[in-house]
């Protein structure tokens, strides 16, 4: 005997807009807590030895207690010798993913590839978060953002939205957008955006497989941020707008034939003129 989604809603006790609202927070959660696992593994990184207790006050996760934090640790193997298993952090109940596309590129040209990443900054005992996004072929930081909480409308969606502005009228179809695994790289309000751009999402499965990401994040925070003298979140701000302003114009790469990310894009990039069959300069206006 068939019935209705209504009669169906009807017969278990709850409204259909009450399930969903429900479904929405227990996936919202899981994002959360994925997301959260992703910065519990580089604050261990950084201090190899830093028990739960210590990170939980490091990090002022909220939404979860002390308690609880300590037994997510736990369940995740940061309380214990034996060897983390991140393959926990993937399971597929209720979490998107996207699969890797970055496994053996070979990079030629700018927007074929976005590498994004979210990390932390400690001032006084209190954690911010930076998000930046890089075009992976020239080294350009085309988005950052700098926020209080790791909530999707602070981190990778106005981080995203600069990149998107950076390249103006540029066509972005098949641009590979890739990240680690963290829920703010797979909320809708994200993917509606990638998939406007017709951007390709791609996903790392381990936090060591967006190593450019990484590099990026390493470099704003230890080649000039600790050297600046930062005492709150405002200074914080600017200081990241000012290294990614130095980085981007100034920053010399071996890579990039000594060559600033930017004046890379102005004068090194080619572009095939299809009636000639040579390359032509690509002057790109930033």
């Amino acid at each position: 005997m068939s019935c209705s989604l209504n009669q169906f809603y009807r017969a278990i006790g709850v409204r259909k807009q009450s399930l969903h609202q429900r479904l929405d927070r227990e996936l919202g959660q899981q994002s959360y807590q994925h997301q959260l696992l992703f910065l519990i593994h580089q604050l261990r990184a950084d201090h190899p030895t830093m028990g739960a207790r210590d990170m939980y006050y490091l990090l002022q996760p909220p939404h979860i207690g002390r308690d609880k934090f300590e037994a997510f640790c736990k369940d995740h193997g940061f309380c214990s010798k034996r060897t983390i298993n991140y393959s926990r952090t993937t399971n597929s109940t209720g979490v998107t993913r996207f699969p890797n596309l970055t496994i053996d590129i070979q990079l030629n040209r700018i927007n074929q590839l976005w590498v994004s990443d979210i990390t932390y900054f400690e001032i006084n005992n209190t954690f911010f978060y930076l998000t930046f996004i890089m075009d992976a072929f020239s080294r350009r930081i085309l988005g950052h953002h700098v926020s209080k909480r790791l909530f999707t409308t602070q981190t990778t969606l106005p981080a995203i939205r600069m990149a998107i502005k950076a390249r103006k009228s540029m066509d972005l179809t098949g641009t590979i957008f890739h990240s680690d695994g963290g829920g703010q790289y797979y909320e809708k309000e994200f993917l509606t955006l990638t998939q406007k751009k017709k951007m390709v999402n791609s996903m790392c499965e381990y936090p060591w497989e967006n190593g450019k990401a990484e590099r990026i994040n390493g470099i704003i925070k230890n080649n000039y941020l600790k050297y600046r003298n930062i005492n709150n979140y405002v200074e914080l701000q600017k200081e990241v707008d000012r290294s990614v302003e130095l980085y981007n114009h100034h920053k010399p790469h071996i890579g990039l034939k000594r060559l600033s990310p930017v004046k890379f894009e102005n004068l090194y990039l080619y572009k095939k003129d299809d009636s000639t069959n040579k390359l032509v300069t690509k002057n790109i206006d930033v």
